[in-house]
């Protein structure tokens, strides 16, 4: 998966400002892809079993991310419009649904007592992420920005690392 930052055709600083939209885009779908890449890193961490439920689960997350690109340059490229800015939340909301199988097939597999079922306990962020995206799509449609803040606000949400997968496998270490 590749996000390219479009460079400017000309020197002018109006130049750059016009690609703005872009970036900005650029930037949250890094932090996304980011957030992701780092919690599946965990998530397959503290797993002990994988079997081929888990692997399709996980391709089936990876095609979800894989379109984050797409979206990411369509939503800039037509500066937050409506349709684009419902299309990111629909494949963000894809995305988490699919980390949530994922996560749930390896819970299953682990069992109650395995350290991703302890670490995970409630998972109150896993659960308020897909709700947020639920509103951020329609709102798309009726005030745009209040979509992105949305989309803003759960990357924040995850931004700040999760520890308890970390305190988990630390515990069952020591």
């Amino acid at each position: 998966m590749v996000l390219e930052p479009r460079v400017p055709h000309g020197t002018a600083i109006g130049e750059l400002l016009a690609q703005l939209p872009l970036f900005l885009t650029y930037v949250l779908s890094f932090a996304f892809l980011a957030i992701y890449w780092n919690n599946h890193h965990h998530l397959l961490h503290a797993a002990s079993k994988i079997n081929g439920r888990i692997l399709w689960a996980n391709m089936h997350l990876l095609f979800w991310l894989s379109l984050v690109p797409f979206v990411t340059g369509w939503m800039g490229q037509n500066h937050f419009a409506s349709v684009p800015t419902a299309a990111y939340g629909v494949v963000l909301l894809f995305a988490a649904i699919a980390y949530y199988v994922l996560q749930s097939f390896i819970k299953t597999e682990e069992g109650p007592n395995s350290r991703l079922s302890l670490a995970l306990g409630r998972d109150l962020k896993g659960k308020l992420s897909p709700i947020l995206y639920l509103l951020a799509i329609p709102m798309a449609f009726v005030l745009q920005w209040v979509s992105d803040t949305i989309y803003v606000i759960v990357a924040l949400m995850w931004l700040v690392p999760d520890r308890r997968i970390e305190r988990q496998i630390g515990e069952q270490e020591h």
